[in-house]
């Protein structure tokens, strides 16, 4: 097989320097042509709209560990999220009510301090986790000893009316006993790559507002709940707790379960491969996942971070902000009557401002939504923009005042500019997300080729037995190579040649 190569040129060659006068025509050899076109600058991140608390943190993070500003801006935002949704839900103009909950993922490359920026917003968290370990502790051995009395007293009064009356008397005993004592709650707010089922599991027993945290969220993305069988359940059961519906399951050896009242917050940190895998997923976009979650892709600020003294300023607004947290997060919780962890938010109403102005966005927003219009490739994201305007509203509401009677207008506009902005992302990565995979395919074994294959020559063989897991076979391998040759990153050696030893009819130089 033999594949013209893109990047040759013909250009003729003055005789003897003389002017007009051509002998011969020689290849000039063009640089290797992009596999695709550079993708556009990110959206700068409106750390404007972020409010007096969030703000000045996000800021204060940034002068400390010098990420990216929207890789600051999301964590803290992604904390104020699990720290204020169990208390309020927002009602829409609609008539429908919200759960203020976010599902956000930031996308950056490795050494940006993704983990640098999370541990520093979620220092509050890690505070109030450490007080509710305290607490558990104290309470589990009087748990177990009152389990413990429970189950004698249970015992002794099964076999006091056993064989000495009927049914009704036995039921009347154990009912005078009562339920049995509650476990205290396990003591977790946060949890980085759960399974659905693990999810559900620590929302029976444990916290009934949970945040799904992880800086490394090729652990969530690449494991056991996005596996290819389990990534539909997964998703669809994401997007019920998003929603806000009561999250149902029946599992053979764990019977039926049925959770009301639970929340779930989520801020995923992905490198640029991983996070491309998941929004270019076809499933999860047709199931609607894709459209719940709110993604910055800044640029990095690798080479310029030059060390610097953070300045008193800083520290005092990250101070200021953990305090804000904190209190958010040990503010008692809404709970439904008798229970201990099934929430009954209270609804936040918009103001006649605030009202008049989501609708006017709404109404910005539809028409874009026609085909070919501004938002018609990420339709189903844009379909619920006015949506997570209010909820980011919400959210940025409850941290400057946690019993804030309704939404204000300045409130809901600091929400509309967060939801441009993530309209804005999606836009400009819709295309990364939508390259074809045969494209995806080659830039894999590009990368393998230039970072880990040593060899002049490359055959099909050495490509489905040695290169890229992607790129298990003859015909993955051959549409790979082609489209690498075609750009001028692979040439066709018409002879053939001896690869590793091997002769080889079909046989590509690396251009490096």
């Amino acid at each position: 097989m033999t594949v013209a190569s893109s990047y040759v040129r013909l250009e003729d060659v003055d005789k003897a320097g003389e002017p007009g006068r051509h002998e011969q025509r020689v290849a000039i050899k063009e640089p290797p042509r992009p596999l695709r076109r550079p993708m556009p600058p990110a959206d700068p991140y409106p750390v404007e709209a972020l409010g007096n608390v969030l703000r000045p943190a996000a800021l204060g993070i940034n002068e400390r560990i010098q990420a990216p500003i929207a890789i600051c801006a999301q964590s803290v935002l992604a904390v104020a999220t699990l720290a204020t949704q169990a208390h309020a839900d927002i009602e829409l103009p609609t008539g429908q009510t919200r759960p203020l909950t976010n599902f956000l993922v930031t996308v950056a490359e490795t050494g940006e301090r993704k983990s640098s920026a999370d541990n520093e917003a979620l220092c509050p968290v890690h505070k109030h986790e450490a007080a509710m370990r305290r607490d558990y502790d104290a309470k589990l051995a009087g748990y177990e000893n009152a389990r413990a009395a429970w189950s004698k007293a249970r015992d002794h009064a099964t076999a006091a009316t056993k064989g000495k009356a009927g049914p009704r008397e036995m039921s009347d005993a154990l009912d005078a006993l009562g339920p049995a004592p509650a476990a205290p709650l396990t003591p977790m707010l946060t949890c980085p790559d759960p399974t659905i089922e693990g999810l559900c599991r620590l929302l029976a027993g444990g916290h009934p507002s949970l945040g799904v945290f992880s800086a490394e969220a090729g652990q969530f993305i690449g494991g056991h709940g996005m596996t290819p069988e389990n990534r539909l359940k997964t998703a669809a059961a994401l997007s019920a707790v998003w929603d806000g519906i009561p999250i149902r399951r029946v599992r053979a050896g764990d019977g039926a379960i049925i959770l009301p009242g639970r929340r779930v917050a989520m801020h995923l940190m992905a490198q640029p491969g991983v996070a491309g895998r998941m929004l270019a997923d076809r499933l999860l976009a047709d199931q609607g996942l894709l459209s719940r979650l709110l993604v910055s892709a800044p640029a990095s600020t690798a080479g310029t971070r030059l060390w610097r003294d953070p300045s008193p300023e800083a520290e005092a607004a990250i101070k200021q902000y953990g305090a804000r947290i904190l209190a958010r997060l040990e503010a008692p919780l809404p709970l439904a009557a008798g229970t201990q962890n099934e929430l009954t938010p209270r609804v936040l109403r918009m103001n006649g401002a605030a009202w008049r102005a989501w609708i006017s966005f709404a109404d910005h927003v539809e028409p874009q939504l026609a085909p070919g219009a501004a938002f018609d490739p990420i339709r189903g994201f844009a379909n619920k923009l006015p949506e997570h305007a209010a909820r980011l509203a919400g959210v940025l509401a409850l941290v400057a005042d946690l019993d804030a009677s309704e939404l204000r207008e300045d409130d809901l506009a600091a929400g509309i500019a967060l939801a441009e902005h993530y309209a804005a992302e999606a836009l400009r990565l819709f295309d990364a997300g939508a390259v074809a995979a045969d494209v995806r395919s080659a830039e894999l074994l590009l990368a393998w080729l230039r970072h880990e294959w040593l060899e002049p020559l490359i055959s099909l063989p050495d490509v489905y037995q040695f290169g890229p897991n992607a790129i298990r076979d003859a015909a993955a391998a051959r549409r790979a190579v082609e489209l690498l040759a075609e750009h001028g990153w692979l040439e066709h050696q018409p002879t053939g040649g001896t690869v590793n030893g091997v002769r080889r009819r079909d046989v590509w130089r690396v251009i490096r």
